[in-house]
């Protein structure tokens, strides 16, 4: 792989020319979208100037800026106009062009409410200056998907598709996936950071192989994030193990920022007090009545019920309220949109809020105790001022004496610039393991095609034939335990050295697809209506009992009966109620 690096407009090795201005000569697009652009924005970004000049040319780029600098837009523009310039001339066919993987399933949804506008708009700038009207189809896929929804994009194909990487991975390995796929010519990677140094990054990167191997035309690669280091390491990462340029659009992840650490007025110890909890709690109510909405984070599910109560507490209880993955969809959306709304004054997130989905406008981020990561410490600040040239304001909470420590130094990095180094697993079987089973379900493959095919995927690049010949040959033998031979998916024809599926293999390997691992939580339903409120921790549930109150979402339930797998709930009326626990939640600590 051959990387172009731009680090700054003094460092570029790409001839960008003069700053890019909507309209402007040698402006990249067609000039409805230029219109609406400049409609809309005016001067684009330092990030979008740059990206589009990459972009445009369809080559692969990794674009690092920010958060609020306007990296989404400055991935999509260009597809967007390659489909408006494509349907005026020959009009747009029913497949898909541009697909989009994000890691989280709201993020998903948020980056289909903000391609409405710019289609909308172009579309607008198409009918006023007397061209065809083009409708340019956008389309989620994820867990939340409905089948009526699902039917309708098999029947009639988005040209944008937004997914998570499990979604894609479904998509991949199922025939009418593969149909809506194989079209596909933009491929846009958002949040890299936030896979890469995970199993899941590198299920999606033989995901990535698998689409690649599936369409006509390579799929041009762009890969967005805000907090990523080693640059080029992450590039090669984002592209694969294939001779090919990709220009690293870099503008930086430092910018103006109002970071200070609160300190209770009683001395911190290595376990918090109650009273010392109490003072935390006034002075995060005292910051909330400041400002017009804050968005507090916390590294526990527990930790953010117990804040939301105390400050439900001093504030009201219509003016606070939390969010985290326990919840139902449901309430998660109204909380955010509540917040966007400027109904609420604040909400206490775990880190369901830390990546760019839209709030609106935030005054001010609290962190209660430390991240235990530089990026994650930027990204969650970067929620307030989430738009160009606004300044963050951010305001961390020690916890502890330990945590006061970490704190020091968490701020001592952001100071100098400092971010954590990405370190993404090397060749995990396991995952390999999942992904060969998926792809030799979806057709057959000679082994050492496949071998090159996946081989492709950087966590994959030291692969040796034999140890991807010991995989498949596990896959093909299974194992026997007293009731027969179990876990054999494969049929490997050893003599002509092909694989193709056992009856059943594609099914286990769909339902049973990606690395999240399961929790084994407890369904919370409320009587008498049957709406699903969240989730409980099987071992909290386990120890509840008919009677109980707790707390979930800022709002008191007593549990009317417990089944396996559900607890069923009434409206407690506000009574006083218990904190759930959630397990094995804390982040970990980064090395810088």
């Amino acid at each position: 792989m051959q990387l172009v690096h731009n680090k700054s407009p003094m460092q570029t090795r790409l001839d960008f020319g003069s700053p890019l201005v909507a309209g402007a000569e040698g402006d990249p697009f067609h000039p409805a979208v230029s219109g609406w652009l400049h409609g809309r924005f005016g001067q684009p970004t330092e990030v979008q100037t740059r990206a589009w000049q990459v972009t445009s040319q369809h080559r692969h780029a990794l674009i690092t800026a920010p958060t609020g600098s306007g990296k989404t837009l400055a991935a999509f523009l260009s597809a967007i106009n390659d489909l408006v310039v494509e349907g005026l001339d020959r009009g747009l066919s029913d497949e898909v062009h541009v697909l989009y993987v994000s890691p989280l399933k709201a993020l998903s949804n948020d980056i289909e409410k903000n391609l409405q506008e710019p289609l909308a708009g172009i579309r607008r700038e198409l009918v006023e200056g007397g061209l065809p009207d083009l409708d340019i189809r956008v389309a989620v896929r994820t867990g939340d998907t409905s089948m009526v929804e699902r039917e309708r994009m098999r029947r009639t194909p988005p040209h944008i598709l937004v997914t998570t990487p499990e979604s894609l991975f479904i998509l991949l390995s199922s025939d009418s996936g593969r149909r809506m796929l194989k079209s596909v010519r933009s491929l846009i990677v958002d949040e890299l950071h936030a896979v890469a140094g995970s199993k899941r990054g590198a299920h999606l990167m033989l995901s990535l192989e698998r689409l690649q191997a599936l369409c006509a035309r390579p799929p041009i690669r762009i890969g967005l994030s805000a907090t990523v280091k080693p640059l080029e390491e992450m590039g090669r990462y984002l592209l694969g193990e294939r001779d090919e340029p990709l220009d690293i659009v870099d503008t930086g992840h430092v910018r103006k920022r109002d970071i200070a650490m609160e300190l209770p007025r009683s001395p911190l110890t290595p376990v918090m007090a109650t009273e010392v909890w109490g003072e935390i709690y006034d002075r995060l109510a005292e910051l909330i009545r400041q400002h017009r909405t804050t968005l507090i984070f916390v590294n526990q599910r527990r930790i953010a019920e117990r804040a939301a109560r105390h400050l439900a507490e001093r504030l009201g209880e219509e003016h606070v309220t939390a969010h985290h993955g326990s919840l139902s969809k449901e309430h998660r959306l109204r909380a955010e949109q509540r917040l966007k709304a400027g109904e609420l004054q604040a909400l206490v997130a775990t880190s369901s809020l830390e990546l760019g989905i839209d709030i609106g406008d935030v005054d001010l981020v609290c962190q209660l105790g430390s991240p235990g990561a530089i990026s994650a410490f930027l990204q969650r600040v970067g929620r307030a001022g989430h738009a160009v040239g606004a300044v963050p304001k951010g305001r961390l909470f020690p916890l502890s004496l330990d945590d006061l420590l970490e704190g020091t130094a968490l701020l001592d990095a952001v100071r100098r610039g400092e971010l954590d180094r990405i370190h993404a697993p090397d060749k995990p079987l396991d995952v390999l393991a999942q992904q060969i089973v998926a792809e030799a379900g979806s057709r057959e493959w000679p082994l050492d095609e496949l071998y090159q095919a996946l081989r492709a995927a950087h966590p994959y690049r030291d692969l040796g034939l034999s140890e991807f010949e010991q995989v498949v040959q596990m896959l093909a033998d299974g194992y026997t335990p007293r009731r027969g031979r179990r876990g054999a998916y494969l049929h490997y024809d050893a003599v002509n050295r092909v694989l193709r599926a056992r009856r059943g293999a594609k099914l286990t390997a769909v339902t049973n697809g990606g690395v999240i691992p399961d929790q084994f939580d407890y369904e919370v339903t409320l009587l008498p209506d049957g709406h699903r409120v969240g989730t409980l921790n099987e071992d909290f549930a386990f120890e509840s009992l008919p009677g109980d109150i707790f707390q979930l979402g800022n709002t008191s339930y007593r549990i009317a009966k417990i089944e396996t797998g559900k607890v069923y709930v009434e409206d407690a009326k506000g009574q006083p109620p218990t904190i759930p626990f959630w397990f094995g939640e804390r982040p970990g600590r980064t090395d810088e």
